[in-house]
């Protein structure tokens, strides 16, 4: 399956979200902030990576433009997983080079199924 890194300064959501990709057989990362995970990223390759948009210090947004700078990460698929409903932040992520959007709370079985699509 796919390895995996997740994103949020949510503890609990980054425990929820990785225990649904776990359960599917997914190898999964956790980073708690935007600038840990451009660290790792800079040394490990993942498959997809999924960020929340707010979090303090470097957002998802910022993220998402750091990524797509690295050049193992410019055709990788990155969700955006958020509370935010806004069609102008969505349209900002996707400017910024995201692959694709979702809304918490998040049903498990649409967040895999939008991984398969992706990945695909």
């Amino acid at each position: 399956m796919a390895k995996i890194m997740t994103v949020d300064d949510s503890v609990s959501l980054r425990k929820l979200v990785a225990s649904a990709l776990k359960a599917a057989g997914h190898s999964v990362s956790e980073a708690d902030s935007g600038q840990s995970a451009l660290s790792v990223a800079q040394t490990t390759t993942f498959d997809l990576v999924i960020s929340d948009l707010n979090m303090p210090g470097m957002d998802g947004l910022t993220l998402v433009g750091q990524l797509r700078k690295l050049p193992a990460y410019r055709s990788t698929p990155i969700l955006i997983l958020t509370t935010e409903m806004d069609p102008q932040k969505k349209q900002a992520a996707k400017a910024a080079g995201a692959t694709g959007w979702l809304v918490k709370p998040f049903d498990p079985a649409q967040l895999l199924a939008t991984i398969r699509k992706v990945l695909d």
